[in-house]
């Protein structure tokens, strides 16, 4: 039987790392905002051990799908620390755009970008992507120009292909040709489906 929201935050302070684990996948899957102070306190609890970065990585995750904006102090924070996990960037990068104040999903994107550590550019593209996020010109040709250096194969442009099924103009369209015609089947793929206006549907968890 699924845990109850009570349940899985007390679950949170487990001294198993695996069950701390379910109970913050639990958590995110059920978005409640009640649970946010509860996961914000774990996290600050759990970041300094990093034989647990997957359970750091999925009490990041719930943070942003229960939209609790008071952890994104912690996670910018924690964004600018060296993990030797990288996957923990990802969730960072994902959670700091989710928990974006109104109207300023850009901002927070940009800002990802802006750190050069690229998982947490591909956590933040994967949240617009995931979520459908409109993203205005200026934003969008910042992306191209993150992407612009990188190799043909590189996953990192995954989720800019996938998201840019909202995006139009003739550089978007280049980008999704190359992309497209590119070696990654997964990359070529959510290029065609963008280039003909579709999203795909993804979970990240």
């Amino acid at each position: 039987m699924a845990l109850t929201l009570d349940e899985a935050v007390a679950q949170l302070g487990h001294r198993l790392s695996p069950k701390r684990r379910s109970a913050a996948s639990r958590l995110y899957r059920l978005a409640d905002p009640a649970a946010g102070p509860a996961l914000l306190e774990a996290l600050r609890r759990e970041i300094g051990d990093g034989r647990t970065w997957e359970t750091q990585y999925r009490i990041v995750m719930a943070l942003g799908a229960c939209g609790h904006r008071s952890a994104v102090g912690l996670l910018r924070d924690l964004a600018q620390r060296p993990f030797e996990a990288t996957a923990v960037y990802v969730a960072l990068g994902d959670a700091i755009v989710r928990l974006s104040a109104p109207g300023d999903t850009d901002g927070s994107l940009r800002w990802c970008l802006g750190t050069g550590t690229p998982m947490l550019a591909d956590g933040a593209l994967r949240a617009v992507a995931v979520q459908r996020l409109p993203l205005d010109a200026a934003t969008i040709d910042r992306i191209l120009d993150f992407l612009d250096p990188l190799e043909p194969h590189d996953g990192l442009r995954f989720w800019a292909a996938a998201a840019a099924a909202g995006w139009t103009g003739p550089r978007v369209r280049g980008f999704l040709q190359e992309c497209a015609a590119g070696p990654r089947a997964d990359v070529a793929g959510a290029a065609a489906s963008s280039l003909q206006g579709k999203y795909q549907a993804h979970s990240p968890l």
